[in-house]
């Protein structure tokens, strides 16, 4: 876990939220190809949308163009590659370690194309966050979500951010965007249509993580503060 010491000095389960109080929200952001989310996240950031700082990068594919957006904007970002570990478990509990060396509060899945191993994951519950193509639980559990949703000929598709779980692609979820597919779509139109809709879905889910309005009960995720739920925080 993170320096963070949460309410009762208890593990975080999903739902329990950073609170605002003083210090930015620390973000730990998994990248694995262009770095478009990446992308927003800073540009929110840099606009004074987002309260929040980016804590470290980390890319698996060391010629991905996420890494220059992270090094443009001077964030530290690392690249792992999978052939420099024994497994791809020792992999993950490197990268585990650096975020929790550099206090990461939220780890977001911003396009990263590998599963987690559930040890890195239930490191991380309640304080990960992932962004998929599709209006899950429609075309989960991969990583071709767009391709598929036009060969199967759905007339709206759209993009989902919700918590990560063991389960891939089955977490609880924060948002959804629909987005339409138009007869003329190919999966360079409907991408980028796309991909707008999840800039704007995770920065949102971020903001919204950060100030400490998110609660969930049972599978359902609320903003806010709904009558009857527990408030959540977590003290810096």
């Amino acid at each position: 876990m993170s320096s963070n010491s949460y309410t009762n000095g208890r593990k975080p389960h999903i739902g329990e939220t950073h609170a605002a109080g003083g210090s930015k929200l620390r973000l730990g952001v998994l990248v694995s190809g262009r770095g478009t989310n990446l992308q927003a996240i800073l540009d929110a950031i840099g606009s004074g949308q987002l309260e929040a700082e980016i804590a470290l990068v980390v890319c698996n594919q060391p010629s991905a163009e996420a890494i220059q957006r992270a090094r443009r904007a001077g964030v530290g970002v690392e690249v792992y590659a999978r052939k420099n570990y024994p497994s791809k478990q020792a992999m993950q509990r490197e990268i585990a370690a650096r975020l929790d060396q550099n206090r990461a509060d939220l780890v977001v899945c911003a396009g990263w194309n590998r599963v987690l191993e559930d040890e890195f994951v239930e490191q991380f519950e309640g304080r990960m966050i992932n962004v998929h193509p599709s209006l899950l639980p429609a075309f989960g559990g991969g990583m071709h979500a767009i391709e598929e949703a036009l060969r199967y000929g759905v007339k709206i598709t759209g993009c989902t951010v919700h918590f990560v779980t063991t389960e891939v692609d089955s977490g609880p979820i924060i948002s959804q965007a629909a987005v339409p597919v138009l007869e003329d779509d190919n999966i360079d139109t409907l991408t980028e249509r796309i991909h707008k809709e999840e800039h704007r879905l995770l920065v949102e889910a971020i903001r919204l993580y950060g100030e400490g309005h998110l609660h969930v009960a049972d599978r359902t995720v609320f903003a806010g503060s709904p009558q009857g739920l527990p408030e959540f925080s977590a003290q810096r």
